[in-house]
């Protein structure tokens, strides 16, 4: 199977819901810990990151579908980049700055805590959903999925960095695709 295939057809079926994940879970997070937001809003951002607004029975499907979504293009990403930097090793030209760049920087530096934290995500919501997990063994899942062990101001500024990483490696793939560049008029 060609990776690179894949990664792109994967790409724009999973980018709107990794944004509102990302997004809300950011949002969760910072506006909980650092802002002191209501828990309604809590609840509401809850909403967004779980799927919830697709009906309850599909909130398991869908944090699945968006977990395995995002396992699944990180890692072809990861391996697409191995891959690159193999055939560009012997090649040794002054590099720009760019998207790709960036892109192929990013993604393995945030594969393990994106990777964690989709795991751990699916773990949660899936095991209490279907699988009956205990209230200690999903708050187990959770607390990794949050970095509570990180202790309360230090988890929300890696829900942070791992957020506005996620963001980051979407907006470069966005840019690498050429969606967003003017086109000239004829």
């Amino acid at each position: 199977m060609d990776l690179r295939r894949f990664h792109r057809k994967l790409a724009p079926v999973i980018i709107f819901p990794l944004l509102l994940s990302a997004f809300s879970g950011i949002a969760y997070r910072i506006g909980r810990s650092w802002f002191g937001l209501s828990d309604n809003f809590g609840d509401f951002m809850m909403v967004i990151h779980e799927g919830r607004f697709l009906g309850k029975p599909l909130v398991p499907v869908y944090v699945l579908l968006v977990g395995v979504g995002l396992i699944a293009m990180v890692a072809t990403g990861v391996s697409m980049i191995k891959k690159r930097r193999k055939h560009s090793q012997s090649e040794s030209k002054s590099v720009k700055l760019n998207a790709r760049l960036l892109h192929g920087f990013l993604t393995p530096v945030f594969f393990l805590p994106l990777l964690v934290s989709a795991s751990t995500g699916i773990i949660y919501r899936l095991g209490k959903a279907w699988f009956g997990l205990s209230a200690e063994q999903a708050k187990f899942f959770l607390n990794i999925h949050q970095a509570s062990y990180l202790g309360k101001d230090l988890r929300a500024l890696y829900v942070l960095i791992v957020g506005l990483g996620l963001l980051a490696i979407i907006a470069t793939g966005i840019q690498m695709t050429g969606i967003l560049r003017k086109r000239s008029v004829v």
